[in-house]
């Protein structure tokens, strides 16, 4: 059975987890993982930062918020990791985020 996917409410935002796939034909937002992280399909390599780079623009433009908001906070240049979004509830990111899962 699939775990719900969890946006931590933060201290100035909000924080979920995430699952990257590096080097995909497309970008995209594939859904949620078993472990309740979003997957997300990157074109670009995880070598010197391109692939988070990548990832904060997608995530920017899907949830609507400036890149500058956005901030990985754990597993930088690895599949797995914790992203946090400043200035936004979880609510808001459900929202943007449910066509996905």
């Amino acid at each position: 059975m699939p775990r719900e996917f969890k946006i931590t409410d933060a201290r100035h935002g909000a924080a979920f987890t995430v699952r990257v796939v590096t080097r995909a034909k497309q970008v995209e937002i594939v859904g949620l993982q078993d472990d309740g992280a979003l997957r997300v399909r990157l074109t670009e390599e995880p070598t010197d930062g391109r692939a988070d780079a990548q990832l904060i623009a997608v995530l920017a433009e899907v949830l609507e918020v400036d890149a500058a908001q956005i901030e990985i906070v754990a597993g930088r240049d690895q599949p797995n990791k914790i992203v946090s979004v400043q200035g936004v509830s979880p609510a808001w990111i459900e929202s943007h985020l449910a066509a996905w899962y």
